[in-house]
C-alpha cells in the first residue's frame, strides 16, 4: 500500500476502550468541518466489532448532527439492538467533545441465497481515458483557495477519475448526473470488511455536489455552505476498492436550501456492487457574499 492508503486504513482501524467503546483518530481534509466519509467509515468498524465475523454489514443509515472538529478524536458508543437468526442490528453514536456529531443504525447479515436482478452499468469511458483529481488540480493550482491548496495537491488514498469534467472555478449550469471512477491507491489485503470499510469513506465524495449542477454553483463560491445532512448506505456484494468501480450519481430534487443526490456504484464487471443516497444542505449565503 501507499503511504497515505496506509495511513487511511490505520485510520479505520478503531481503539477499542471499553465494551461496546470505541475510538478513532481524525484527519483534516481542509474543509470547514470533519470529513463526513471519516465518520461513516468508522461507524461501519465500530458496529462489525461487535458482531460475529459471518454477519457482513449490508446497510447503514446515518445522521449527521452537528460539525465534526477534525483536531480531535471521534468516540463511537456502539448499542446491540438486536441479534436475531438472519440479522443484527445495532445502533452507532460518534461523539466529540462531549456531544454527538453522527448518529446512526448498521443492519448485519449472514450470506444466503436469494433472487436477484439489478440495472445495467452505464456505458461510459474506461478509467483509462480520464486525469484524477489531483492531476487536474495541479493544473488549476493558482485558483485553488489556500487552505484547501495542499491537500488538493498532494497524493490521496482514493483514486478519483472523473468522467464527468465540471470546472468548480467558473461553474456551467448542466444537467444533474455525474460519473467518475475511483479506487482505493495501492494493493489491499484480502479482508472483504475492510474493502466495505473504504467504501463508506469514499462514497461521501462528490455526491452531494451533483445536486448543485443544475444551477450553475460549486462548493468554491464563497456564499455556498454545503454540508451533509443524513447518508444511506446499502452493500450488494463483496467488492474490491483496489480495482476500479464507476461511481454513477444522479440528483433527482432540490429546494428548501437542501439538495437530493443518488448513486450506483458497479465494479468493472458490471455487477451492482452498492447503492448511496445522501440529502445535504445547499444554501446559498446572501451575508458571505
Amino acid at each position: 500500500m501507499t503511504q497515505v492508503l496506509d495511513d487511511l486504513v490505520a485510520l479505520l482501524s478503531l481503539e477499542k476502550i471499553e465494551e461496546n467503546l470505541f475510538r478513532g483518530g481524525s484527519q483534516d481534509l481542509g474543509f470547514r468541518q470533519l470529513f463526513g466519509g471519516q465518520v461513516l467509515g468508522q461507524c461501519v468498524a465500530a458496529a462489525s466489532r461487535t458482531v460475529e465475523e459471518a454477519r457482513h454489514v449490508h446497510s447503514l443509515h446515518g445522521y449527521f448532527l452537528r460539525p465534526g472538529d477534525a483536531r480531535a478524536p471521534v468516540v463511537y458508543q456502539v448499542e446491540r439492538i438486536r441479534d436475531g437468526s438472519s440479522f443484527s442490528t445495532r445502533r452507532v453514536v460518534a461523539i466529540q467533545h462531549g456531544r454527538p456529531i453522527f448518529a446512526c443504525s448498521a443492519s448485519f447479515q449472514y450470506d444466503e441465497p436469494g433472487f436477484g436482478h439489478q440495472p445495467s452499468m452505464p456505458e461510459v469511458p474506461g478509467p483509462e481515458q480520464f486525469l484524477c483529481e489531483t492531476e487536474l488540480a495541479r493544473r488549476v493550482e493558482a485558483l485553488i483557495p489556500e487552505r484547501l491548496r495542499e491537500r488538493a495537491l498532494s497524493d490521496k488514498p482514493i483514486e478519483i477519475r472523473p468522467v464527468t469534467q465540471i470546472n468548480p472555478f467558473a461553474p456551467q449550469a448542466c444537467e444533474p448526473v455525474k460519473y467518475v471512477w475511483f479506487r482505493a491507491a495501492g494493493n489491499l489485503p484480502d479482508e472483504p470488511q475492510l474493502h466495505k470499510l473504504l467504501l463508506a469513506y469514499a462514497s461521501d465524495f462528490n455526491l452531494l455536489t451533483t445536486s448543485l449542477q443544475p444551477h450553475g454553483v460549486s462548493v468554491f463560491q464563497k456564499f455556498m455552505q454545503v454540508a451533509s445532512l443524513d447518508h444511506a448506505l446499502w452493500f450488494h456484494a463483496d467488492l474490491r476498492m483496489d480495482d476500479w468501480l464507476l461511481y454513477a450519481m444522479d440528483s433527482p430534487w432540490s429546494g428548501n436550501a437542501r439538495g437530493f443526490a443518488r448513486g450506483s456504484i458497479y465494479n468493472r464487471a458490471g455487477q451492482l456492487v452498492a447503492s448511496v443516497a445522501q440529502e445535504g444542505l445547499t444554501r446559498v449565503r446572501e451575508d458571505w457574499k
